[in-house]
């Protein structure tokens, strides 16, 4: 059974137009590299109550691999169960979608039949295919689950795209928004283009991936002409792997941004712009930007085994974990950033979390 953005549940669609926080969701494993269903139960509860307003699920930070280990339903499962369980306000639910076309569709089914409201496409798997190909199988996915476009950073995978692309991508009647994730500005433009162009601003969601200029991104509005005149458009939140650790301090500080916008008449605080390259510095960090990206997910697993959330830091891959120097940045930036920190809060819930 295939799902239309029309069928969305109208307070899902608000919080998605009107802007919100969606960390994407780590994989929890324990000493044996197999799920902890107790402590992947808690991080769940931990961005429920850390008020967030949607869950990446089956994306980069849970681990891609899940799908060669059989995990990939059990996952989203086990997400949208506990996050129902815990509190049934509100949320978008939003699946990680990967793989050639009929591996995307499949997953797609899967998501909806789990009662997930849209599926964040990855198009690492056809990078080297034209884009007429890579719209062809946008719009076969399309046709089983609204989509979340994604454009990722080429370090990892991601193809480069061009404003034409995300023209007709954002034409897609099914297209719902777009995460804009190339850690590049220039390409980060294209992709406003691309919306502007066709004319779809109102309708398809921009969200910010870029990690590395997350403040700004939510801050500023872009522009691109059209008819001769400048139109304004803004990301409406973020979906976000660095979002993952630190949760509750990224929607206050989202909260923040949204009250000094609305406050006075779109002027932001020096310091609120600053805060900017502190996010980015505690980012570069987690990220392992050192390393190329190496250890991007064990940094995260790392923070929130510092906060007790994670037991330790496994990966699916044994391979991958911290890179070289990435546990002494990790320690800089709690010395230099730590009241953007939400340790506090953790501690405060963590047993209620992990009962």
């Amino acid at each position: 059974m295939s799902l239309n953005r029309s069928d969305l549940p109208t307070d899902v669609l608000a919080l998605l137009s009107q802007g919100t926080v969606i960390p994407a969701h780590p994989l929890a494993l324990d000493a044996h590299r197999q799920l902890d269903r107790q402590r992947q139960r808690a991080l769940t509860r931990y961005y429920v109550d850390a008020g967030v307003g949607g869950l990446a699920v089956g994306v980069h930070t849970t681990q891609f691999a899940i799908r060669e280990r059989g995990l990939y339903a059990t996952v989203l499962e086990a997400a949208m169960q506990d996050r129902l369980a815990w509190n049934d306000r509100a949320m978008a639910m939003i699946a990680g979608l990967c793989g050639p076309t009929a591996q995307a569709q499949a997953e797609a089914r899967t998501a909806v039949a789990l009662g997930y409201h849209a599926g964040l496409l990855s198009l690492a798997a056809l990078a080297g295919s034209s884009e007429d190909a890579l719209i062809a199988h946008c719009e076969a996915v399309a046709q089983e689950i609204p989509l979340i476009g994604f454009y990722l950073q080429t370090v990892v995978g991601g193809p480069v795209l061009s404003s034409d692309f995300w023209r007709r991508f954002a034409l897609i009647p099914n297209a719902l928004a777009i995460k804009v994730a190339p850690f590049n500005r220039y390409r980060s433009i294209d992709v406003v283009r691309g919306l502007v162009d066709a004319r779809a601003e109102e309708r398809v969601f921009l969200y910010t991936g870029n990690d590395d200029h997350i403040v700004l991104d939510l801050a500023l509005p872009f522009a691109a002409m059209r008819d001769g005149a400048p139109v304004q458009v803004r990301f409406r939140g973020g979906l976000l792997g660095h979002w993952s650790v630190w949760t509750s301090s990224a929607v206050h500080q989202l909260q923040q941004i949204k009250a000094e916008l609305a406050a006075h008449g779109g002027a932001l605080s020096p310091a609120l712009l600053a805060l900017d390259s502190r996010v980015t510095d505690c980012n570069a960090a987690f990220f392992d930007v050192a390393n190329n990206f190496h250890g991007c997910i064990a940094g995260c697993h790392e923070v929130l085994r510092r906060q007790g959330l994670l037991e330790g830091i496994w990966c699916l891959d044994p391979e991958e974990g911290l890179g070289h120097g990435q546990s002494a940045e990790i320690d800089r930036v709690y010395r230099q950033h730590g009241d953007l920190a939400d340790d506090a809060f953790v501690r405060d819930n963590l047993a209620r979390w992990l009962a």
